[in-house]
């Protein structure tokens, strides 16, 4: 059984023998799975990620007629009346099941292009091949991947892997936060301050601090934080830093000097909790 924060994480599947990429598919959507796409090339994929259709098998399969546009590459966390969550996400993919031997752009070279993209740099990525000489495993795990399952598998196994992953990657987290002069309540968007005043979050500032609040003590990019909150690293800057402003006059005692939402000059913006 899935676990349940796990069950609304996006799999996209990448194989191009049809028939395998559904059957594998098939089998994390038994599991518990409730968002699994599936794509038959690499660049079938890279469509995916840009927004554009991608074959996807919902759980029913009346739904959509078999297809629907694939999920901008946005990350978000769910909140109350927020759609928020690096990696978790509302609209992002946070496991990639990825076939090594394909015509074309391979899995490794899927792989590498994934790793370009901000909001993809460390999603977990699982290599389904029916390669498993040391050569192939040692080149994909240098590469970034996670696991490597070799053909022919049990769907057990397979699903055991794929549960493994996102449990490393996606630890079900309280929704209590812990700063300086506050504590904020991420599933009610409620910042309750030192001085016994309440805020509320905007959708967008639960959206960008949850971004921090899941990197908290490192420091997250500009154009990090503006692909998974706006879909793009373009032209949302003055945006982000006018959000970061109101975000602090909610958070912080002072909030020009902040203790909390820290700047990192030329880089991006760090969240610092308490203790």
């Amino acid at each position: 059984m899935v676990d349940e924060h796990l069950r609304d994480k996006r799999i996209l599947v990448v194989d191009d023998e049809r028939d395998l990429a559904s059957m594998v598919a098939a089998i994390l959507r038994g599991a518990g799975f409730a968002r699994v796409d599936v794509a038959h090339s690499g660049e079938e994929a890279l469509a995916a990620l840009d927004g554009r259709p991608v074959r996807s098998r919902p759980a029913n399969p009346q739904e959509h007629g078999g297809l629907r546009p694939a999920p901008s590459s946005r990350v978000t966390s769910s909140g109350n009346s927020t759609s928020c969550e690096h990696g978790a996400s509302e609209s992002a993919y946070q496991l990639f099941v990825l076939d090594v031997m394909m015509p074309g752009m391979d899995g490794f070279e899927l792989l590498t292009r994934l790793r370009e993209r901000p909001a993809y740099t460390r999603a977990p990525v699982v290599f389904l091949t029916a390669k498993d000489e040391p050569f192939d495993r040692v080149s994909g795990l240098s590469l970034g991947a996670d696991d490597y399952i070799a053909k022919p598998f049990l769907p057990q196994e397979l699903v055991l892997r794929a549960t493994a992953v996102l449990r490393r990657c996606y630890a079900e987290e309280s929704p209590l936060l812990e700063l300086d002069a506050c504590r904020v309540n991420l599933a009610t968007a409620e910042v309750l301050r030192a001085d016994g005043e309440t805020a509320l979050l905007t959708a967008k500032e639960h959206e960008i601090l949850s971004v921090l609040a899941r990197n908290a003590g490192r420091i997250v990019t500009i154009d990090s934080l503006c692909e998974a909150c706006w879909g793009t690293s373009f032209g949302y800057e003055n945006s982000l830093m006018a959000h970061i402003r109101r975000l602090r006059e909610k958070i912080e005692a002072n909030p020009s000097k902040p203790a909390s939402l820290v700047t990192a000059r030329g880089l991006g913006y760090k969240l610092v909790k308490r203790g």
